[in-house]
């Protein structure tokens, strides 16, 4: 019996998932990983502690669920978040922490080029929006700052090349975390000439561009041995989260977008054209040659409830935090939609979509003396949501959506799903104990070893047989709610850029 592997490299965790050939789980596992702030604009992570984290909890899934039920592993599939850098010597060695998506150092980089033609062309280019999340930023960053270490640096990669360098010994980046970084011509494929020298770069400070069905070369003698497996064993360099989250929720064309709302969030579509927005208020992001993955991500999802719960819940025991997730969510429940007046803006790591701002900054506004807990809690979840919700609107000023589909530990549980329903107004198909980063793995897997004839057809075998259906009523409290938390959100840029200022 053959099975394939997925391994999904996330920020908070490494998440691995084995699935037999006809895409049915055989068993999972994950592992924490710690993201460090020691700035409050920084948000790092150490690659080794993500790759021992990956390798102990590969080997423990090889160990329980596969080599004693006698499973061949055919393919392993690899995905990852989005947008970091990490820099690394001659000899690969990294050069300090990866720096992750939230990570807002690059913020006069990042501002500067966006009041400039050259960043509308390289926006266009490129399909990533100027800001601080970008590699691209965040290289011009260390020219700008660190120019001792700027000087040193051999290659510039993201922590998925990182592990997959580790593992065979080879440089690459696939076309859909590339396309994510800033510095490539989605139109082109290939790196764009604007952006490397915005960034004071080459291309061989990069690493190699290849499709996201290329095999990443060969399991190192060492791996193969201490995880138990054969050298014909298939590395697949695989795609992003996202890119993997919408195919795996089989959304293409029109009528239909994708939720995620795990650590961070995102609202997606896909189709065969790139987004033009004038605003730059999207992304548009390549899984495959002349399919493209738009939409907009926010710093602040399922991470925000988590930073709520571990000030503010009641811990059992120090590490018990989905317990104590389940009862605040429990306590928010008991709350009517709107939390009797308080809003909540969830900006703790700024802002990307749509308001795009990396100044932007938490509030609770409305606070009354009748206020207690359980309206903060559920205040806290309606501020994450009011995020998704305004993303979703700037879509469909160029996308039909009339049902969406909802993914993330933080989006799939039925509480938050209802209220997505309720917010959006619109239908939401899901289906339980379903992950959506790992099935998308699990289907270009199949389909690069033959199973499906395309991406379409795998898309195609998706069936999310849950259905929310919205609550009207609730609906027309959130709407009037949410265009006061717009309005705050934008009235408030000055406020958020002199607090910033002030920690400097």
């Amino acid at each position: 019996m053959e099975c394939i592997i997925t391994i999904e490299l996330g920020t908070n965790a490494v998440r691995v998932y084995a699935f037999d050939l006809q895409g049915n789980i055989i068993g999972s596992l994950k592992g924490y990983c710690p993201t460090f702030h020691s700035e409050p604009d920084y948000s790092e992570q150490d690659p080794d502690q993500v790759f021992i984290t990956m390798l102990y909890v590969l080997k423990n899934l090889l160990t329980e669920k596969i080599h004693p039920k006698k499973y061949k592993v055919a393919c392993i599939c690899f995905s990852s978040s989005m947008h970091s850098v990490l820099a690394v010597d001659k000899r690969g060695n990294p050069m300090g922490k990866a720096i992750t998506w939230a990570d807002n150092r690059a913020i006069k980089e990042a501002t500067d080029l966006k009041q400039t033609t050259l960043g509308d062309k390289i926006y266009k280019a490129t399909g990533t929006p100027l800001h601080p999340m970008s590699p691209l930023t965040k290289i011009a960053w260390i020219k700008n700052n660190e120019k001792d270490k700027f000087k040193q640096v051999s290659k510039f990669i993201s922590i998925k090349t990182y592990i997959l360098q580790q593992l065979t010994g080879e440089y690459m980046i696939d076309y859909s975390i590339a396309s994510a970084t800033g510095l490539l011509n989605i139109h082109k494929i290939n790196w764009d000439a604007d952006a490397l020298k915005f960034a004071g770069i080459n291309s061989s400070m990069l690493p190699e561009l290849v499709p996201v069905f290329t095999r990443a070369g060969k399991l190192s003698k060492a791996y193969q041995t201490s995880l138990g497996l054969p050298a014909s064993t298939k590395i697949l360099i695989g795609s992003s989260d996202g890119c993997m989250a919408i195919l795996g929720d089989g959304v293409n064309g029109e009528g239909a977008a994708t939720i995620t709302i795990e650590d961070s969030g995102a609202v997606r579509v896909m189709g065969d054209k790139v987004l033009q927005d004038d605003q730059h208020r999207f992304f548009n992001y390549l899984l495959t040659e002349n399919r493209y993955v738009s939409g907009g991500p926010t710093n602040n999802g399922g991470n925000i409830f988590e930073w709520f719960t571990r000030q503010f819940g009641d811990f059992k025991n120090p590490f018990d935090i989905e317990h104590s997730m389940r009862e605040l969510i429990s306590e928010a429940s008991r709350v009517a939609p709107g939390s009797n007046g308080l809003l909540f803006l969830p900006y703790l790591l700024g802002e990307r979509a749509p308001i795009w701002n990396a100044n932007a900054r938490g509030v609770y506004f409305g606070v009354n003396i009748k206020h207690e807990k359980a309206h903060f809690v559920r205040s806290t979840i309606e501020g994450i949501l009011y995020g998704i919700y305004s993303i979703g609107k700037t879509l469909e000023e160029h996308r039909k959506i009339d049902t969406l589909c909802i993914n993330g530990s933080f989006g799939s549980q039925p509480f938050v799903t209802q209220m997505v329903a309720d917010i959006y107004n619109k239908p939401v198909r899901l289906r339980q104990n379903y992950h959506s980063v790992s099935y998308g793995s699990y289907l270009l897997s199949a389909t690069e070893m033959g199973i499906f004839k395309s991406l379409d057809d795998a898309a195609k075998t998706v069936s999310l047989v849950d259905m929310v259906t919205p609550d009207k009523q609730a609906h027309q409290t959130y709407l009037k709610y949410y265009k006061l938390f717009a309005r705050l959100s934008t009235k408030l840029s000055g406020e958020f850029a002199a607090i910033a200022a002030l920690q400097h």
